[in-house]
């Protein structure tokens, strides 16, 4: 038992980091040999004979409303999250250059979400699928992209131009004479905490994966795979918001399969060096976690608008 508790721990260590479900629904190739007795059939092997670009995509439309009904600016978050993944250089991937960094907010494009979400401003943003991904599978581009919207980017970077931001102690006076604290805890501080939002938010929050490339006629191919939590279902049946629910149940469903020895593995594993069948069937099964995912072609020459 403590040995199956400390393989679990190992790999749960990486899976937990992995925002909702991107990373299962591409992992093309194992980084080594499958254990013996594991199919690893994944999406991209089932869809694609090769791929030019994995781009996760991230958005939603939801708002927060205070007490009065007026929208205010709380993110569904940590604060302190968004300010590392968004003001750090993005990390982008290319075959041909390897991993380099860009300026914060880089490349905005428009990607038009699914299930009534619309349009929303993307940029890249700092994430561990760049440098994970490259490894485990045959990739020309890699990217990560949110889509924060202009008034969202607007209120980071103020927190940066004003150094709130910062993480080293500043000196400030109090009732109790001075004291030092973290310009970035004051704003932690005086924001929402996001695990009260709930009932304030409205709207849907999509995470999902933008594949391009040949299929296996070597036709080009652009496919969006991607899950979708509506924040007044998840308030009803969970009593959580959305963007907590699609964060929080991977690690479960990955306990699960850890547990009953279908995922199995040596050492620190990330979640793409793991055959995604079972997870994916256990997530949107009525037995599991019945959290439905959607596979939607989009047409190559314009993958980010709707279908």
């Amino acid at each position: 038992m403590h040995e199956l508790a400390t393989e679990a721990a190992l790999n749960l260590a990486v899976i937990v980091v992995c925002v909702r479900c991107h990373r299962l629904l591409v992992r093309r190739q194992p980084a080594r040999e499958p254990a013996p007795g594991h199919e690893r059939p994944t999406a991209a092997d089932e869809l694609f004979s090769e791929i030019d670009e994995v781009s996760i995509k991230d958005g939603s439309n939801l708002t927060v409303r205070n007490d009065k009904g007026e929208e205010i600016f709380a993110p569904s978050f940590s604060i302190w999250t968004v300010i590392e993944e968004c003001l750090n250089p993005p990390l982008i991937y290319e075959k041909d250059k390897g991993w380099y960094t860009t300026e914060p907010f880089s490349e905005p494009e428009i990607f038009e979400f699914p299930e009534g979400i619309g349009a929303v401003e993307c940029v890249n943003v700092e994430h561990e699928e760049i440098p994970m991904l490259p490894r485990t599978m045959d990739v020309k581009k890699v990217t990560f992209k949110y889509g924060l919207g202009a008034e969202f980017i607007g209120v980071l970077k103020t927190l940066h131009n004003l150094g709130l931001d910062a993480t080293k102690p500043v000196r400030v006076r109090s009732a109790s004479g001075p004291v030092d604290v973290a310009p970035r805890d004051v704003v932690v501080s005086v924001l929402p905490d996001p695990a009260t939002l709930g009932r304030q938010m409205t709207g849907k929050a999509c995470a999902g994966v933008l594949i391009t490339g040949k299929d296996k006629n070597g036709k080009d191919r652009a496919t969006y795979i991607y899950h979708v939590a509506d924040n007044a279902e998840t308030m009803a049946e969970y009593q959580s918001q959305c963007v907590v629910l699609q964060t929080a149940f991977n690690p479960l469903i990955a306990l699960e399969l850890i547990a009953e020895g279908t995922w199995s593995g040596v050492g620190v594993m990330a979640p793409e060096q793991f055959p995604p069948t079972p997870f994916l069937e256990l997530m949107s099964s009525s037995t599991g976690y019945h959290q439905k995912w959607f596979a939607q072609e989009r047409l190559p020459a314009n993958p980010l608008a709707l279908p």
